[in-house]
C-alpha cells in the first residue's frame, strides 16, 4: 500500500494536491484503517527522508512550494485524526504532525502546536489524550539538531502536557504510559524547569510515583526517565537520591518482571557512568571552583547494590542468544562499570561472593561467581588484585573442565580478563603451561573459542619480551601451539568463528614470538601458503553468498597470518617471495568486485615489499597492472586508500628501481586527487605519497615538481572557519601534515641529487604554510614533527645561509622553542625539533655567499 502511494505521488500534477489528497484520507473515519495508516505513513515521507539530499528537496516543497491554505488544511486534519477513535489513524497522525513540526518550529512557524497539544492533553478525550501524548514524544525525539534547540523555548508547554499524563491521578493507563514516555523523551528540553526546584520536585514526584504503578510497562518508563535524569542532570540529584532513588531503584532491581529489574539495574549503571567521567573531568582542571559536583553516589551504595547485582548474576538463561541482552548481562556490564568507578571498595563484597559459590553445586552459581571475578579485573589497582588473582588462577584454570559449558565459558572470558588487566599475576613457572593448555583445550568448543582466544592473544602480547629476544616465555609452548592452531583450522567441521579467531590467534604467537622459533615460523609459512594456493580452485564451487563469504573470510585469514610472518621474519622471507607473490597475484585475478580481499592482498604485498626491498623489483611487472586497478577504483574507497598507501610502501622500499612505474603512479595520484567522488581524507595521504616518491627516485622528481609544487600550494590554503566542524579542523590538520611531509621528501631528493635550484620559486610558500602552522592553536603532535622536519630540512639544504633572513623570524624560533620544551610531545617529536634549532643555528651562522633567495620569503606574520 505505501508503494502505491508513492506511485500516486508521482501521477499527481502537483505536490499540494497530493498532500491534501492523503490527509482527506487519513482523517476519514469512513476509510479502512489500514489505508488511513498508509496515508498517513506516505504523507510523513512526504516531509522527511534518510538521505540528506533527499530531506532537503522534500523541504523546500513543503516550505516554499507548498500554499498557505494546503498547508494550513494538512494541519488541521492531522491535529483532527488525533482524536480519532482508531488509535491506529491516532498513531499515524502523530507521526505526520511531528514531520512537519521539525520544518516549522525551527522557523517560528505554527507557534500554537504545543498548546493545542496541551489542551488535547487536558480536555480531550481518552484516544486523543494518548495520541497528543504521542506526538509530543515523537517531536521531542527527533535527532534534527535545529527542532531540538527550539524545542527548548516549549519546554513549559511540553512539560505541562506530559506531566499531567503521567500524574498516579491519571486512571488511563494507555494514557499514562503514552505520558511517561513522552516526558522521557522531552527531558534534554527541560534544563530550564530542572533549576526551579518545585518544578523539579514535582517531576521527580510523578516519575518517583510511576515506578510504583501496577503496570509494569509504566513502571519500565519511569525507571527509563530516572536513568535519562541521572545522566543529564546529576548535580541535581543528591536530595532524591537520599530520600526516594536508593531505595526505589533496590526494590526495582528486585521486581519479578524483568524488564523493570534490567531498567533498575541500567539505573546503578548511569550512576557509574556518570561519577567516572565526572571523576576524569575533575582531574583535568587547575582551579577547583571549576570541578563538577560529585556525590560518590556509588561508593556510599555499594554495601546495597553490589549484592543485589551480585544475585541478578544467578538469573541467567541458558536459552539466549550470545547477543542477547538479558537481566543477568545487564547485572554484569553494571558491576563491570562499578568497579571503574568505587576501584577496592568493589573487592570485599565480590570477593565474598566467590568464596561462597565458586564451588557450588548449582552451575547458575558457580557461573555467577566466576563471571564476578572477571568483572571486577578493571577498576581497583593491579597491585589490590594481584594476590587476589594469584591465588584464584589454579582454580579458575581447573574450571575450564567444569560439567557446565556456561561455566567454562565464562570461565575462559574472566581469564581472558585477567591476561588484559592483571597479567603481572600470572608467573610464567607456575601457572602459564597449564593455563595456555586450558585455553587451547576451550578453543575448538565453538561457544567459548572467542574467549579462549581473546586470553591467548594477550598471553602472546603479554609475554613477548625483547622484539629481538632470543626466547621468551612462550617459547616453550610455541611449537604444539601452532601445531594444535592448525589443526583446529583444518577441520572442515570448524564453525566459520572459530577458524577465523583461531587464526587471529597463529598471527598474534607469530608477531610476538622470540628469534628461536624463526625455524618453525619457516615452517608454518609453507603452511599457510598451500592453504591460500588451495583457496582458489574453490572459488570455482562458491554457490551462494553463504560460501563466497566463508571462502574471503579464509582468504583474509591466511593473509593475515602471512602478513605476520613476513612482517617477523624479515629479509628472511625472501625464499618464499616467488610463491606469495604468485598465488597473491591469482587470487587477486579471479576475484570479483565488492570484495574484502584485495585489501588482506596488498597488505600482504606491502610487507613483503618492505621486507624485500630493492629485490622486489622483479614483481613489478606482473604486479602494477593489478595496483593501478586498485588505483583507478574510486567505486571502492577502501581499496584505493590502500593502493594509495602500497605506492607509498613499494616506491619507499624499491628506491631508485621505482622511477620507471613513477610517470603512472604520479597519474594515478593526481586524479585521485581532483576527483569528486573521493572523499577530501584521500588528500592527505597522496601528498604523503608524493614525498615518499620524492624521497625514493631523487632528483628524477623535479620532472613532476611544478605540477606538485602547484598542489601543495593550493593545499596549504585550506583553513577551517572559526565555527566549523571538528571534521574539518581535524581534516585541516592531516592535510597540513601531508604537505608538511610532501615538502620534506621533495626538499631531501633535491638537496641529494643537488637541484635545490629548483626548489626556489617555493621556498617562500612553505615558509608561508609554516607561519600559518605557527600562529594555529590547532595543531596535532604529528603535524609539529613534520614541520620541524622540514625547517631542519630547509636549512640543510641551504647550508651557506641562503635564508638566514627568513630563519631569523621570531615566530619560527618560537614555533621550534615550543616544540622542544613541549614535555606532552615524544621523544622522537623533541629530537625532531632540536636537529631543528642545530640546523637553524648553523643557517645564521653562516657567512651567506648568495642571497638570491630571501627576497622570496616572507618577513611578517599573515594579517
Amino acid at each position: 500500500m505505501v508503494q502505491n502511494s508513492s506511485s500516486l505521488r508521482l501521477l499527481t500534477p502537483t505536490f499540494p494536491l497530493y498532500l491534501a489528497t492523503l490527509v482527506q484520507a487519513l482523517a476519514d473515519d469512513n476509510t479502512e484503517p489500514q489505508i488511513r495508516v498508509a496515508a498517513g505513513l506516505a504523507l510523513k515521507n512526504s516531509f522527511t527522508a534518510r538521505e540528506f539530499s533527499r530531506a532537503q528537496e522534500l523541504q523546500a516543497k513543503w516550505l516554499q512550494q507548498t500554499d498557505q491554505e494546503t498547508k494550513s488544511r494538512v494541519k488541521a486534519l492531522a491535529l483532527q485524526t488525533l482524536a480519532s477513535s482508531n488509535t491506529q489513524a491516532g498513531n499515524a497522525a502523530a507521526q505526520v504532525i511531528a514531520s512537519i513540526a521539525s520544518l516549522e518550529l525551527p522557523r517560528d512557524q505554527w507557534p500554537e502546536l504545543m498548546g493545542t497539544l496541551v489542551q488535547s492533553v487536558s480536555n480531550g478525550a481518552t484516544h486523543q489524550k494518548q495520541a497528543s501524548l504521542t506526538c509530543i514524544g515523537y517531536i521531542c525525539d527527533s535527532q534534527d539538531a535545529e527542532l531540538r534547540t527550539a524545542l527548548v523555548t516549549h519546554s513549559n508547554a511540553i512539560l505541562t502536557a506530559v506531566v499531567q499524563g503521567a500524574r498516579k491521578e491519571e486512571t488511563n493507563p494507555e494514557i499514562r504510559l503514552s505520558a511517561i514516555y513522552a516526558l522521557g523523551d522531552s527531558l534534554e528540553f527541560v534544563g530550564n524547569n530542572f533549576k526551579h526546584e518545585g518544578e523539579r520536585n514535582y517531576i521527580m514526584q510523578v516519575v518517583c510515583e510511576a515506578t510504583q504503578a501496577d503496570d509494569s510497562r509504566i513502571q519500565q518508563g519511569a525507571f527509563g526517565c530516572l536513568n535519562r535524569i541521572m545522566g543529564l542532570y546529576y548535580e541535581n540529584m543528591r536530595f532524591y537520591m537520599e530520600k526516594a532513588l536508593f531505595g526505589l531503584t533496590i526494590l526495582g532491581m528486585k521486581n519479578e518482571d524483568e524488564d523493570v529489574a534490567k531498567l533498575a539495574v541500567e539505573f546503578w549503571s548511569t550512576v557509574c557512568e556518570e561519577e567516572i567521567n565526572i571523576e576524569e573531568d575533575n582531574s583535568q582542571v587547575d582551579n577547583t571552583e571549576q570541578m563538577r559536583p560529585f556525590y560518590n553516589f556509588a561508593r556510599v551504595a555499594t554495601g546495597e547494590v553490589v549484592p543485589q547485582l551480585l544475585t541478578l548474576l544467578t538469573r541467567q538463561d541458558e536459552d539466549a542468544a550470545d547477543d542477547e541482552y538479558n537481566l543477568a548481562r545487564a547485572a554484569y556490564q553494571c558491576l563491570q562499570l562499578y568497579a571503574q568507578a568505587v576501584g577496592p571498595n568493589i573487592v570485599p563484597p565480590v570477593l565474598q561472593f566467590v568464596e561462597m559459590h565458586l564451588r557450588s553445586d548449582d552451575w547458575h552459581y558457580r557461573e555467577a561467581a566466576v563471571a564476578a571475578f572477571g568483572a571486577i579485573m578493571d577498576g581497583p589497582e593491579e597491585k589490590t588484585l594481584e594476590p587476589i588473582v594469584k591465588q584464584a588462577l589454579p582454580i579458575l584454570i581447573s574450571m575450564m573442565e567444569d560439567s557446565s559449558v556456561f561455566v567454562k565459558d565464562s570461565t575462559a572470558y574472566a581469564l581472558g580478563r585477567i591476561t588484559e588487566a592483571c597479567s603481572d599475576a600470572i608467573d610464567p613457572s607456575t601457572h602459564l603451561d597449564p593455563l595456555i593448555r586450558s585455553l587451547f583445550a576451550g578453543v575448538h568448543d565453538s561457544k567459548m573459542a572467542a574467549s579462549c582466544c581473546w586470553a591467548l592473544m594477550n598471553l602472546a602480547e603479554r609475554f613477548s619480551g625483547d622484539f629481538e629476544a632470543t626466547s621468551n616465555p612462550i617459547t616453550p609452548h610455541f611449537n604444539q601451539s601452532v601445531q594444535t592452531l592448525l589443526e583446529v583450522t583444518s577441520q572442515a567441521a570448524a564453525e566459520t568463528t572459530v577458524r577465523t579467531t583461531s587464526y587471529e590467534v597463529l598471527s598474534a604467537f607469530v608477531q610476538h614470538a622470540a628469534t628461536d622459533s624463526f625455524p618453525a615460523i619457516a615452517q608454518l609459512s609453507d603452511v599457510i601458503i598451500k592453504r591460500l594456493e588451495e583457496t582458489i580452485p574453490l572459488q570455482n564451487q562458491v554457490v551462494s553468498i553463504e560460501d563466497k563469504i566463508a571462502l574471503e573470510e579464509m582468504q583474509t585469514s591466511l593473509s593475515t597470518v602471512l602478513q605476520a610472518i613476513i612482517l617477523r621474519l624479515e629479509k628472511e622471507i625472501a625464499p618464499q617471495g616467488d610463491r606469495i607473490m604468485q598465488v597473491s597475484l591469482q587470487i587477486l585475478n579471479i576475484l570479483g568486485p565488492k570484495s574484502s580481499v584485495p585489501e588482506a592482498i596488498f597488505a600482504t604485498i606491502s610487507g613483503l615489499a618492505n621486507a624485500m626491498e630493492e629485490d622486489f623489483f622483479k614483481y613489478m611487472d606482473a604486479f602494477t597492472p593489478f595496483l593501478y586497478n586498485a588505483l583507478a577504483n574510486q567505486e571502492e574507497p577502501s581499496v584505493c586508500s590502500m593502493a594509495i598507501g602500497l605506492v607509498s610502501d613499494i616506491t619507499r622500499s624499491m628506491g631508485e628501481r621505482s622511477q620507471p612505474y613513477c610517470d603512472n603512479f604520479m597519474n594515478y595520484l593526481l586524479n585521485n586527487l581532483r576527483s569528486a567522488a573521493l572523499s577530501n581524507q584521500f588528500k592527505p595521504a597522496i601528498l604523503q605519497c608524493f614525498g615518499d616518491i620524492a624521497s625514493a627516485i631523487s632528483g628524477h622528481f623535479e620532472t613532476y615538481l611544478s605540477v606538485v609544487a602547484q598542489v601543495l600550494q593550493q593545499a596549504a590554503a585550506v583553513t577551517a572557519a572559526p565555527d566549523g566542524s571538528y571534521e574539518m579542523y581535524d581534516y585541516v590538520i592531516s592535510l597540513r601534515e601531508g604537505i608538511m611531509d610532501a615538502w620534506g621528501g621533495i626538499i631531501g631528493a633535491m638537496k641529494i641529487s643537488g637541484k635545490t635550484q629548483a626548489l626556489e620559486p617555493y621556498v617562500s610558500s612553505i615558509f608561508q604554510l609554516l607561519n600559518i602552522i605557527a600562529q594555529d592553536m590547532n595543531r596535532s603532535e604529528s603535524l609539529m614533527r613534520s614541520a620541524m622536519g622540514v625547517i631542519g630540512d630547509l636549512a640543510d639544504a641551504y647550508p651557506n645561509g641562503e635564508l638566514a633572513e627568513a630563519f631569523r623570524q621570531d615566530w619560527l624560533s618560537v614555533m621550534i622553542k615550543e616544540t622542544r620544551l613541549n614535555r606532552e610531545f615524544q621523544a622522537r617529536t623533541i629530537e625532531t625539533a632540536r636537529w631543528a634549532r642545530e640546523q637553524v643555528k648553523r643557517q645564521l651562522g653562516a657567512h651567506p655567499t648568495t642571497n638570491h633567495c630571501t627576497q622570496l620569503l616572507p618577513t611578517s606574520e599573515p594579517g
